[in-house]
């Protein structure tokens, strides 16, 4: 089992954590936020964490609270991401938006950033090995398909390889949130759709349409916008079968999961259950500059190349 974190994300850094919160820089402002995995005690003090904090978040409910202010900061700002190098050639830079909202997330996971360095050198590598095919393929034939998408960040970097990349999410706002950071990135040419993904995978399998890379980071329970219902134990097994009908011949597939209680071990069993196709499994994690190693979920890859 494989465990992962960023190791060249410069907009970000995990500072601390502990107590249940979490410290963290977001390019030139650093907020503090709930983190129940955080179980441990804090390195740095609580003086010290109102020192280097902009803004704090206060949770009123399970799913909401307020922002407080501790020094002067935008409500919105962006930051950039550096893709890695590709065959001695730099990579491409991505720039996204993050926000103070009603919920404690500002519209990035850091801890991604693995899956974008893997997205993004994949499409290369398939790019580079059709090249060498009679039939070659442009990185426009390559086609992804970013499901649960929420603000694209994975859309854009598979995008700014070129390849035809199909975005859906069932919030309008998150949407409008993802082609602001398609237009900050200087891209164009996604295409948004606006419905239940397990609505739309039933309806892509009927036109025969295929991927070369399907990309799922659900949530553990939502509502579609028809208030279809999704709850990750009881569709997740459902969903991967069906989603593996949609794979080209030669594809990638991610899954990510922040469910707690949701096994690496789980992923592992529900992707062999439907291919014999390479499976690799893992946890992701933050480390702190303070010295912990903050979990993050778990993930699971199918390569087939």
């Amino acid at each position: 089992m494989l465990t992962l974190t960023p190791e060249s994300f410069k907009e970000y850094e995990l500072i601390d954590c502990g107590d249940f919160e979490k410290l963290e820089r977001f390019g030139n402002y650093v907020t503090i936020r709930p983190e129940p995995q955080a179980v441990w005690n804090k390195k740095l003090s609580e003086k010290e964490w109102e020192k280097q904090a902009h803004v704090r978040y206060i949770p009123k409910s399970a799913s909401s609270g307020i922002w407080r202010k501790i020094r002067r900061m935008p409500d919105k700002w962006t930051v950039k991401y550096k893709l890695p190098e590709h065959n001695g050639i730099p990579g491409e830079e991505i720039a996204f938006r993050l926000n103070l909202g009603t919920s404690k997330q500002v519209g990035l996971f850091p801890e991604q950033a693995v899956n974008w360095d893997f997205i993004y050198r994949t499409i290369h590598d398939f790019h580079d090995m059709h090249a060498r095919k009679p039939g070659r393929k442009t990185m426009g034939d390559i086609r992804i398909l970013n499901l649960f998408a929420y603000t694209g960040v994975a859309s854009l970097a598979a995008r700014v390889t070129g390849a035809d990349v199909t975005h859906l999410d069932s919030i309008k706002q998150v949407i409008t949130w993802a082609r602001e950071n398609m237009q900050l990135s200087g891209l164009k040419d996604i295409r948004w759709v606006i419905e239940d993904a397990m609505t739309f995978v039933k309806r892509e399998i009927k036109r025969g349409k295929r991927y070369h890379g399907i990309i799922l980071d659900p949530p553990a329970y939502g509502h579609g916008p028809k208030g279809e219902s999704w709850k990750l134990e009881n569709q997740i097994n459902e969903m991967i079968r069906m989603v593996l009908r949609l794979c080209e011949d030669e594809y990638f597939l991610i899954l990510n999961s922040y469910s707690q209680g949701f096994s690496a071990f789980m992923v592992d069993n529900v992707f062999k259950c439907h291919t014999d196709d390479k499976v690799e499994i893992g946890e992701l994690f933050l480390r702190s500059k303070a010295g912990q190693s903050l979990p993050a979920g778990v993930f699971g890859r199918i390569l087939k190349a």
